[in-house]
């Protein structure tokens, strides 16, 4: 199975500023160039003021959230990486990408909201919402872990080895 003709998409909230973070998904992003095209596209988040109202909160969301719509296209798979979604263990995640791209999926869109998570509107476009735990991570953190298991999804399908 080589891939090549996937293209995964992660469509994230917030810029990335520190350079840490920028190298990690650099290297994750070249890695990944041998098995799929990898497109990261970033949306503005929009500031938060403390103590902000929920009906604030969702107002924010509900902007952040069409912005991320607006960068998705209609054929594509949309994963969307949620606290309450399904957690998978990477052989499963692997088999999931697998399966997608036999039945001739085209494009996976990973999401990936800002701090205040994602809007109603981004969950139900999802065809899937993904856990990767009950814990809440920075988003910029979220990125990287994202990347890696993407390409140990990759490394898994094309029975290459790696860190268990």
């Amino acid at each position: 199975m080589t891939g090549i003709a996937m293209k995964i998409t992660l469509v994230t909230v917030g810029k990335l500023k520190e350079r840490y973070w920028i190298d990690a998904i650099a290297e994750y992003s070249k890695r990944l160039g041998r098995y799929c095209r990898l497109e990261i596209l970033q949306v503005a988040d929009e500031k938060i003021p403390d103590n902000a109202s929920q009906a604030l909160e969702e107002q924010i969301k509900d902007k952040e959230g069409r912005r991320i719509l607006s960068l998705i296209p209609e054929d594509a798979y949309v994963i969307a990486l949620a606290i309450q979604g399904k957690m998978l263990d990477s052989e499963q995640l692997a088999d999931r990408i697998g399966q997608l791209g036999i039945k001739g999926t085209s494009q996976i869109v990973f999401i990936i909201g800002g701090s205040l998570g994602l809007s109603g509107q981004v969950l139900r476009r999802a065809d899937f919402q993904l856990s990767f735990s009950k814990m809440t991570f920075p988003h910029q953190l979220m990125r990287v872990i994202l990347l890696e298991q993407i390409y140990r999804s990759y490394r898994i399908l094309n029975h290459q080895p790696y860190h268990k």
